[in-house]
């Protein structure tokens, strides 16, 4: 490069780097969710605490079921859900690296061997082949083919004035923050289906055995019944009655065995596994975990902080911003510095004499003059969805807000509704004893043993779906909350 050139290419680049600093567009403030300071009345009725919910974030440890544990770890680790949003997260970050590169200097080089002939039948080949024709030139002749050798390089790069390429970046890091919030939503929405599919199985099991238990009841009334009608006491209807009685708890047994079946597989499937492999693990009845009686779930400003879907909202809405940077930065100028330098020769040998370098370089200044408002609606646009990015994180915080005061509201209710069953199965039992007591005595007649008894399932069958609905709404508010990561 001449002395000349290098003096210009120098001058240039202090004023360049002094603008190089500024970045056009608005700049990104973290939004302040509007939450309430306090949850409603229902918090304190569901039995939970104020306390920071740091603690739920592994809630499933707050069960104290070692098998729920279990298959929280492996679904962790094995969730096919799982593991595709975190390939989304490395394609957000490869992005990243693709908007990042453009900060950076582009340097390419290059070599070619060629062999060249001009066709003498156009303007240029015939002046060539003529050449030696012309007054003065006698002798003078230019090779036709001919042979070039290059070696050569090209180096450019693209001055950030306006900031065009930072907010690209910014843009692009903002995508990624979403990409993993987002892998965190999954993550909290598969461990919260294990968590909702075990409390149902084992709900499932516990319906199971009350219909079990209906069963050897309803078999003692038949004997009682047979026992009575053999000593002329009762009729054949009172036989009848009680083996009808022991059937219809039967009958519903396959029902409870196709809802344990599809619980097993929806936790298979969860874990990435075959339908059935986790049949000879879960087939075994065991009661449904109870929920802890008192659980931590922080303050209302704690949500944004918790919450994956709050987090990508706020996310997404920094990349609207941003891009909103990317397009009023198309309004202006771009500058971009280029080098291009080698050796060219006709000859191989010669390549790298000193004599057959050649360069160019300079800036290049780009000024967008008219283009039928392209670049302004652009930037209209990206306002647009920055605007629509700003009302997706207030409709995201007021989902949540409400998701967390209806899980709570379903947390009281079951809960106070569990202790109701609970009390009124033991009087039912009272009921059905003293009822076959006074059977038994002559008393009393078989509707009113079969009465009792069918009150006493039912209510049992009750106290199962209350005491699996109190688990499934605890999950339901540590999902609610965001919990389920670390």
């Amino acid at each position: 490069m001449s002395k000349p050139a290098l003096r210009r290419l120098l001058f240039t680049l202090p004023p360049i780097a002094l603008l190089a600093g500024c970045a056009v567009g608005p700049d990104f403030k973290a939004p302040r969710p509007d939450v309430p300071a306090t949850w409603s009345a229902s918090a304190s009725a569901a039995g939970v605490t104020t306390a920071r919910a740091d603690a739920a974030a592994a809630w499933w440890t707050s069960f104290n079921d070692a098998e729920l544990t279990s298959l929280v770890s492996r679904a962790r680790a094995a969730n096919l859900d799982a593991r595709q949003a975190m390939l989304r997260i490395a394609e957000a970050r490869a992005q990243r690296e693709i908007a990042g590169s453009a900060q950076w200097p582009r340097l390419t080089a290059n070599a070619s061997a060629q062999d060249n002939r001009l066709s003498e039948s156009t303007p240029t080949g015939g002046l060539f082949s003529k050449i030696g024709q012309f007054p003065g030139l006698k002798g003078v002749s230019i090779p036709n083919p001919y042979s070039q050798y290059q070696l050569g390089f090209d180096a450019s790069w693209e001055i950030d004035l306006f900031g065009r390429v930072r907010r690209s970046v910014e843009a692009a890091k903002a995508d990624t923050r979403a990409s993993i919030e987002d892998s965190r939503a999954v993550m909290v929405s598969t461990l919260g289906e294990v968590g909702r599919a075990y409390v149902d199985l084992r709900g499932a099991q516990a319906k199971r055995a009350v219909l079990e238990e209906s069963v050897i009841t309803a078999a003692d009334l038949a004997a009682l019944a047979g026992q009575r009608n053999a000593a002329g006491l009762s009729s054949d209807i009172d036989l009848s009655q009680a083996q009808a009685q022991a059937k219809l708890a039967e009958a519903q047994i396959p029902l409870l065995d196709r809802q344990i079946t599809q619980d097993i597989n929806r936790l298979s499937l969860l874990l990435a596994l075959q339908p059935g492999a986790l049949r000879a693990e879960l087939d075994a009845a065991a009661p449904v975990p109870p929920a802890p009686p008192s659980a931590p779930i922080g303050l209302p400003g704690d949500l944004a902080r918790r919450r994956p879907d709050i987090g990508a909202a706020e996310a997404r809405l920094h990349a609207a911003t941003a891009r909103m940077g990317v397009a009023v930065a198309d309004l202006y100028p771009r500058v971009t510095l280029g080098v291009q330098g080698g050796f060219q020769s006709e000859e191989a040998s010669s390549l790298t004499d000193w004599a057959s370098r050649f360069f160019s370089a300079g800036p290049q200044v780009q000024l967008p003059i008219f283009d039928g408002g392209q670049r302004r609606g652009a930037v209209r646009l990206a306002d647009i969805h920055a605007q629509e990015a700003a009302l997706d994180y207030r409709r995201t915080v007021l989902d949540a807000l409400h998701e967390v005061g209806n899980a709570l509201a379903a947390c009281a209710a079951d809960q106070s509704r569990d202790a109701l069953l609970a009390a009124t199965v033991a009087r039912n039992r009272d009921a059905l004893d003293l009822s076959r007591q006074r059977y038994a005595s002559g008393l009393a007649s078989f509707i009113e043993v079969l009465d009792a008894e069918r009150t006493l399932q039912q209510n049992q069958l009750s106290l199962a779906d209350a005491t699996t609905a109190v688990s499934t709404d605890l999950i339901g508010l540590y999902k609610a909350l965001g919990g389920g990561w670390s």
